[in-house]
């Protein structure tokens, strides 16, 4: 298993049944000893689209998820474009976080934006010093390098499967697990 780091997926152990993370995947963005980590859940589709929460954007219906428990009136935004928008923080290969949100809203109106190659997030998920370390230990998470084809190619309701996939061997399996094994 990897440690936590920038751009490590976490993936929710089958069993899981905290409801802020069962069957979820987490992009870790930042992670250091001294103040934690953060990241965003990425398989968890909020109610309402980009257009609905920014009237700026009418014209731009993108989904949004929930990237975690923390700050859920707080947007943030993934994307492929750091040549575009300053300020953004390298995550992954060609994944990166943030940058000018008013630079990214012109570009949104000017169709400069590829609404494949952004995704946004309400809140953010994360863990004080030392705790996401011993939650991997626990074997709460299993945890993989991300890709940005798991960021931005896959659909939201296959991103846990297709990240144990990743895994390969052993870990394959455990996408045909039941949510519940009792009621097998």
């Amino acid at each position: 298993m990897l440690t936590p780091d920038n751009g490590i997926l976490l993936i929710a152990e089958p069993f899981l049944k905290d409801p802020n993370f069962m069957r979820t995947v987490v992009l870790l963005c930042r992670h250091t000893e001294e103040e934690g980590t953060f990241g965003f859940t990425l398989n968890k589709p909020y109610h309402q689209t980009l257009n609905e929460l920014i009237p700026d954007l009418s014209d731009f219906e993108l989904p949004v998820f929930l990237g975690g428990p923390v700050q859920t009136d707080t947007l943030h935004y993934l994307h492929s474009y750091p040549q575009l928008l300053p300020d953004c923080q390298k995550v992954a290969d060609n994944v990166y976080w943030g940058g000018d949100f008013e630079i990214l809203k012109s570009l949104i109106k000017n169709k400069k934006i590829d609404s494949r190659k952004i995704k946004f997030y309400l809140g953010y998920s994360g863990w004080g010093q030392g705790q996401l370390k011993d939650e991997i230990e626990e074997k709460t998470w299993l945890t993989v390098k991300a890709t940005s084809k798991i960021v931005f190619d896959v659909a939201p309701e296959e991103i846990w499967k297709q990240s144990l996939l990743m895994l390969g061997g052993k870990y394959e399996l455990l996408i045909h697990y039941p949510t519940d094994p009792q009621l097998n």
